[in-house]
């Protein structure tokens, strides 16, 4: 794997230096399960949020990679912190500068990548998550304005947003729509209770004649799943990332702790079976690192879907073998809140369902060899 540039270095110092100073002393409020709306400001002072678009926009213009180290750190230190952060980065706002018109950049892009307001995207449906196919809410042309009824779930930082980029139903193709949070009919229902990311609100959202106008349709008609394959295999490949940075952070707590807990007179860290399990952990974050950062590079060079679900497959099953492992390491209190491995191994399930499951990840990953 070739070096980072200097630029990309200085991405991974920067959020790696805000992780141990602000990121990690904050996240034993995950318990709580309140969005750190004070951290995400910060990440977004950070220019988190704008890497990946133009600086005439107010972004940095910065790699995919860029993105990934910096995502990495921040899953590192709080996944649920790091979560919505990628909301904000990619789904919930790319859309948005793909297809939006100058008026929406202005009042609703530009702020977002400042982290003065939040996006997300609403695609999931009780009944439609891998099959957007099945996906049942509609919006029908009524003069210039769209009228959207349906419900969506699953919906990441619903409770919080400003905004929705929504895929709904025209005829029998999906368009997509940016809906304000304040348009009567949206209405964000109970939140979802969950094992991890505890403080990513995750809602219910309902659409009751909405009304949208026309000119806050992102793009064409009937081209919402066009617009989403261009952005998935970014998305897959930086919640690789998270769980690269989860991974991390679990064998650095096993690590640490193998060297303090001591049994049979000597830290445990000395005994072949402990060091066995960290070999293994340690093999599994270099392998990830390596997948993780060569898709980066081809997401920017030669977008491939099939490199993508692999760099995804690989880095979060392998980060739910170092979570375990890890929590084994600690025993009693790798099952105890006292210590964040029971968080770690909670949270980075997440990263195997978002972005696509693991089954889907591998028939995509299927289609690039048939």
């Amino acid at each position: 794997m070739s070096a980072l540039t200097p630029e990309q270095a200085a991405v991974q110092r920067t959020f790696a230096a805000f992780c141990d100073r602000e990121v990690v002393p904050a996240a034993a409020r995950d318990a709580d399960g309140v969005f750190p709306l004070d951290l995400f400001k910060k990440v977004g002072e950070l220019g988190f949020f704008g890497m990946r678009y133009p600086p005439s926009l107010g972004g940095s213009g910065a790699d995919t990679l860029s993105l990934c180290l910096a995502a990495e750190e921040l899953a590192r230190g709080w996944l649920s912190l790091a979560a919505g952060s990628m909301m904000q980065a990619l789904m919930g706002t790319w859309l948005v500068y793909r297809s939006g018109n100058a008026a929406l950049h202005e009042r609703l892009l530009k702020p977002a990548l400042r982290g003065e307001k939040l996006g997300t995207i609403c695609m999931t449906e009780p009944d439609a998550g891998s099959d957007l196919k099945a996906i049942s809410t509609r919006a029908v042309r009524d003069g210039d304005s769209y009228t959207l009824n349906g419900k969506k779930t699953w919906i990441t930082n619903a409770s919080n947003a400003d905004f929705f980029t929504v895929f709904a139903r025209t005829g029998s193709t999906l368009s997509t729509f940016v809906v304000e949070a304040k348009t009567p009919g949206l209405v964000v229902g109970r939140p979802i209770g969950k094992m991890g990311v505890r403080s990513s609100p995750t809602s219910e959202v309902f659409f009751e004649d909405v009304r949208v106008p026309a000119s806050q349709r992102v793009g064409e008609e009937g081209q919402g799943s066009d617009y989403l394959a261009e952005i998935l295999p970014q998305i897959r490949t930086v919640t690789g990332a998270l769980a690269l940075g989860v991974a991390r952070a679990a064998f650095d707590a096993a690590r640490l702790y193998s060297t303090q807990r001591k049994q049979f007179g000597k830290p445990i860290g000395e005994f072949q079976a402990v060091k066995l399990k960290l070999a293994d952990m340690a093999t599994e974050i270099f392998a990830s690192t390596q997948v993780v950062h060569e898709a980066a590079r081809l997401a920017d060079v030669s977008p491939s879907p099939g490199a993508a679900a692999m760099c995804k497959s690989f880095a979060s099953e392998s980060a739910l073998r170092v979570c375990d492992d890890a929590a084994r390491v600690l025993a009693s209190y790798g099952y105890s809140t006292d210590y964040p491995v029971e968080r770690y191994l909670r949270d980075v399930r997440f990263t195997l369902i978002g972005g696509g499951t693991p089954e889907i990840l591998k028939l995509a990953i299927a289609k690039e060899f048939q």
